[in-house]
């Protein structure tokens, strides 16, 4: 009984954290790579396809773009998930109108 509760009260103190959340890094494709995975792991599972999906068409967004990959950095450099979530549903809105 004490090991569940010990495990319960580390699972609440996880989620509870102070910790800031994740800023993406667009300064290479190392650090986006990194700094973008740690900031989707910030989410609640249900915005992660949300955020996947903003990620994995912003290169498309734009045709003329010779190097994508650079336009994706810059657009999303500095921004956290969830700001990348709501620009996304945000971005979905007005397409359904």
């Amino acid at each position: 009984m004490r090991s569940l509760a010990a495990v319960a009260l580390v699972a609440g103190l996880a989620c509870c954290s102070d910790a800031p959340p994740t800023r993406i890094d667009g300064s290479s494709d190392e650090a986006f790579a990194r700094t973008a995975e740690a900031a989707r792991r910030d989410l609640p599972v249900a915005d992660r396809l949300m955020f996947d999906s903003a990620i994995a068409t912003m290169p498309a967004r734009r045709y003329a773009d010779r190097d994508p990959a650079a336009t994706a950095r810059m657009a999303f450099d500095g921004l956290t998930a969830a700001e990348v979530v709501r620009s996304e549903r945000e971005r979905s809105k007005g397409r359904s109108r």
